[in-house]
């Protein structure tokens, strides 16, 4: 029987000097037990199996008769408030939003994490993420655009599930010694097999294309058991925005950090090597489903040379999130003081020593 080597593909031979399989190819020896059992796990190896139920619970009549829905004329975004919250502009892309009626025809939100850092800390946050910033443009210390700073609640996706799981990681212990001539190195290959079962719950995906997916993951983790039952009124005074990605269309992002965090965790019991690799993974799901979240969210935009920036914060942790560009005037001007700095500071140097 033909054996692939697990390290390069290439097949492997046995070596009668060694008594040992040998590749030609990268000169990795392996037991021939070893091979067996690898291509055992191997054609036992299960395929990915994940199927997920999606929610269908929608408003029940007069249920939203208090709650408004706004449309951007820019970005297509949808946002609801309640009936007393004046929405003037997109919280994605700062243009005009108008007024396109009531609430309707949606899938309802089953859970929200209200907002625990209010308007003065992102605020306070914002200018502190701010300050010591010399190469900062000035307009992002503006008082006006940190006053528009808006509390959006971002609707998710949460994923619980039930994996059964089997993954083999490669593993390799060295150790390098010399002698009077030479010096030697050693590298010893492991098959290690993990299968087990794990579960877990609220894995998010965010449900809103507007929201840039990394900003939203960068935000993480919010705590769901701060969750509590949607209710209506705790939109009152923020936006809310509508899903625009399905939880069908979000699945794929889903079984993606599903499989990573069962990967992960597996991962973590095997010790006690140099190095460790996965091989081969296969995850396969039962109940999992989808329910549809609201998380809060502090959103501000910031137009500088015809350039939208972003800032947001985890409106439950505080964690804050969004990249600061440089103001090249004020870069080279920061360079001809350093400069002149330089030039004095020799020029007194020479003048000490010569």
């Amino acid at each position: 029987m033909q054996y692939e080597c697990p390290n390069c593909g290439g097949k492997v031979q046995f070596d009668s000097a060694s008594q040992q399989m040998k590749c030609p190819y990268c000169d990795s020896e392996f037991s021939v037990e070893a091979l067996r059992e690898r291509d055992e796990i191997l054609s036992a190896q299960a395929q990915d199996d994940m199927n997920w139920e999606t929610p269908e619970t929608t408003w029940e009549q007069g249920e939203a008769a208090g709650m408004h829905a706004y449309v951007c004329q820019s970005c297509g975004g949808q946002i609801m408030t309640d009936q007393t919250t004046a929405a003037t502009k997109c919280p994605y892309c700062d243009s005009p939003v108008i007024l396109s009626g009531q609430v309707s025809g949606e899938l309802k939100p089953q859970y929200i994490i209200p907002f625990r850092v209010d308007k003065e800390a992102a605020k306070a946050a914002l200018r502190k993420h701010f300050e010591g910033k010399p190469l900062l443009p000035k307009v992002f210390k503006d008082t006006h655009y940190i006053e528009e700073i808006r509390g959006v609640y971002v609707p998710v996706w949460l994923f619980d599930a039930e994996a059964d799981a089997c993954i083999l990681f490669k593993a390799e212990k060295r150790r390098t010694w010399s002698d009077a001539q030479f010096h030697y190195k050693e590298t010893k290959y492991f098959n290690c097999v993990r299968t087990g079962s794990i579960a877990f719950a609220h894995i998010p995906v965010d449900g809103s294309s507007k929201m840039d997916d990394t900003m939203m993951e960068s935000l993480e983790p919010f705590s769901f058991d701060g969750a509590a039952g949607f209710q209506t009124a705790y939109l009152s005074g923020y936006l809310a925005d509508k899903y625009d990605v399905s939880a069908e269309d979000s699945i794929a992002r889903a079984d993606q950090r599903a499989k990573q965090s069962v990967e992960l965790a597996f991962r973590e019991t095997v010790q006690g090597y140099d190095s460790v690799t996965l091989d081969v993974s296969g995850v396969k799901l039962k109940n999992g489903k989808a329910v549809y979240a609201l998380y809060p969210v502090w959103l501000l935009n910031i137009r500088w040379n015809d350039q939208l920036y972003p800032f947001a914060m985890n409106g439950q942790t505080g964690k804050f999130v969004g990249n600061l560009p440089v103001d090249k005037g004020a870069a080279a001007k920061w360079s001809f003081i350093g400069m002149a700095i330089f030039t004095v500071l020799a020029f007194v140097f020479q003048l000490i020593f010569m």
